[in-house]
């Protein structure tokens, strides 16, 4: 698969010329007016009412484009599935206007969604370059390898059919973000992915707030903007405090081992680690899939330095001394199938947590894990390690912006129209009284939800038509909507547990000759399995099976014979499932 570099393009302005005959003048007035009818719409595949899955829409006439393409990862109320991505329906139906994808940066919640988008349509995706070396890989995995990757540098300018989108360089969690201001035929619109202002970053360019003011200078129409961390005041910490507090880490723990968890994906908090780790002469173990694949490619591409001889596989980590030893491990969030949870279950084999060992988190709780992240740090304590975490130390920086660093956006860039974006629907509406407390009018605010359509003429905002959208979930190889049968079958099973009932009768005489009762999930003395099964004995005994259709007609009145039985019973409405068998 070939990355290619795309030239900047720039956008020249055709003069306007008006004639002096007034009649004239009148007609080429009135032909332009009722040509512009046309209005830009915005539409919200995902990214907000929610947290991850973000993907929004820009269509003018017969071209769209299409800014990230995420995922999220499943809940418990979400049985068996994998992961979620953002119901593409609307794009299929129109995938000959779609000039191209632009990914802002490369966490899950911006390209995950997209090798399962690339399948049904293979349109050209732009982003810089440690975010398309992730897209790469995921790609890869999922043999896709005819995409047509673009790779693009902040400060330059594409034009993909009518419109022309500048990248501007921003500060994150993760190298390479970008802002976007996409030039429309009615106006300017800002969307600024993820961002925060760092004014001293590990590494990398502070955020362009020098080319956001002259785009808020010329003009903005409208403003999309991240709303993540708008209930926090002031401005979020800057990488190199994190810094600061890993290297006390380091100081405070010298003979003992560490474990530090931490995003895969933040390459600038992996280089820190990486540096320290050489400073204090510790050898370093990477483990986790996530966190071996991109440290790779991040080191591929030049965004991790990794000096000679300090990289050991963590299954020889058990030969070096604690003190000689830092293992860098996934697992922040708790989550079930991470290295760091089954560290602290015991089920991982190459790591067993001991009472010499300092595990220190390195990220936020995202808002919904907690449960699960508190379940690990006790299981950590259990197995006697000591546990560093945020609420203890200032061991992670934050990649959104507060509202001291929000204010100073919307203060720059003065729009005149504005979507609060990326965030739960408390989060967008809070936004959207920050940005009335600093004058904009209330009904220049627009809060969009997943399917909304939201249109602009560039001189009214409005809220456009439904379209259809939502949520696919991704279960092995197999991709479902949001109605799943499946799903909600899974989800029954899990609340009420199964029973099945296996019949047999034989075909000739039309006589019963066993029934078997099989539970599960269910909570049924013997007794009650016994009397389950003489529900069944006693209803065929009555029925003349002659008359009986079919097995499927048999199998509805053993349904209906043991539901009431079960309910009664249990309290509870299983699934049940009859199986008749001729013999």
């Amino acid at each position: 698969m070939n990355i290619e570099k795309t030239k900047s393009v720039k956008v020249k302005k055709k003069p306007v010329t008006q004639k002096k005959a007034g009649g004239n003048a009148k007609k080429s007035a009135n032909a332009v007016k009722n040509k512009d009818k046309k209005s830009l719409k915005i539409r919200f595949l995902g990214g907000v009412g929610e947290i991850g899955k973000n993907m929004t829409a820009l269509e003018y006439g017969k071209d769209i484009i299409v800014i990230d393409a995420g995922l999220i990862f499943p809940g418990g109320n979400m049985p068996g599935v994998d992961i979620v991505i953002p119901d593409v329906t609307y794009l299929q139906e129109n995938k000959s206007k779609i000039r191209g994808i632009i990914i802002t940066h490369g966490h899950e919640d911006h390209i995950g969604a997209l090798p399962y988008i690339l399948k049904d349509f293979n349109v050209p995706v732009y982003g810089t370059k440690l975010t398309l070396t992730l897209i790469e890989g995921k790609l890869k995995e999922q043999k896709i390898n005819d995409a047509k990757l673009n790779c693009i540098k902040a400060g330059s300018t594409i034009k993909l059919g009518c419109f022309s989108v500048e990248f501007i360089n921003v500060n994150h969690s993760i190298a390479g973000a970008v802002a976007l201001s996409v030039t429309t035929p009615v106006g300017v619109v800002f969307h600024t992915g993820d961002f925060k202002i760092d004014y001293t970053p590990v590494r990398g360019e502070t955020m362009d707030l020098a080319r956001i003011s002259e785009i808020g200078k010329k003009g903005v129409l409208l403003l999309m903007a991240d709303s993540t961390n708008v209930e926090l005041e002031g401005a979020a910490v800057s990488e190199s405090v994190v810094k600061d507090a890993l290297r006390r880490v380091f100081e405070e723990n010298a003979s003992r081992r560490l474990i530090i968890a931490t995003f895969a994906s933040n390459v600038d908090r992996l280089q820190q680690i990486m540096d320290l780790a050489v400073q204090f002469k510790r050898k370093v173990a990477f483990s986790g899939r996530s966190m071996l694949n991109i440290a790779d490619a991040a080191e591929r591409i030049g965004e991790l330095n990794i000096p000679e001889n300090v990289i050991v596989d963590v299954e020889r980590i058990g030969k070096l001394k604690d003190e000689e030893t830092v293992i860098i491990s996934t697992g922040t969030q708790g989550e079930p199938m991470s290295a760091l949870t089954r560290m602290a279950s015991g089920e991982y084999n190459k790591v067993t947590i001991g009472k010499n060992d300092t595990v220190v988190i390195s990220a936020s709780f995202i808002p919904g894990n907690e449960k699960m992240i508190y379940s690990v740090i006790n299981n950590l304590y259990r197995l006697g390690a000591e546990v560093i975490y945020e609420s203890l130390e200032p061991i992670h920086a934050s990649g959104h912006a507060q509202r001291g660093e929000l204010r100073i956006l919307h203060s720059l860039l003065k729009p005149k129209f504005f979507i609060p974006v990326h965030g739960e629907y408390r989060h967008l509406k809070k936004h959207a009284a920050l940005a009335q407390s600093m004058g904009m009018k209330e009904s220049n605010i627009l809060i969009a939800e997943i399917g909304d359509t939201v249109e602009t003429d560039g001189r009214r905002i409005k809220m456009g038509e439904k379209f259809p959208a939502g949520s696919k979930f991704v279960d092995g190889v197999g991709i479902d909507g949001a109605d799943s049968f499946v799903l909600r079958d899974r989800k029954h099973i899990s609340e009420d547990g199964l029973m099945i009932a296996v019949v047999a009768v034989e075909e000739l005489s039309a006589k019963l000759s066993s029934v078997e009762i099989v539970s599960k999930g269910i909570v049924m003395s013997d007794a009650a399995v016994s009397e389950a099964k003489n529900i069944v004995y006693n209803l065929l005994k009555q029925k003349d099976l002659k008359k009986v259709k079919d097995e499927e007609e048999l199998g509805a009145l053993i349904k209906r014979s043991l539901k009431n039985f079960l309910f009664k019973t249990t309290k509870k409405n299983p699934m049940i499932i009859p199986i008749v068998m001729v013999v």
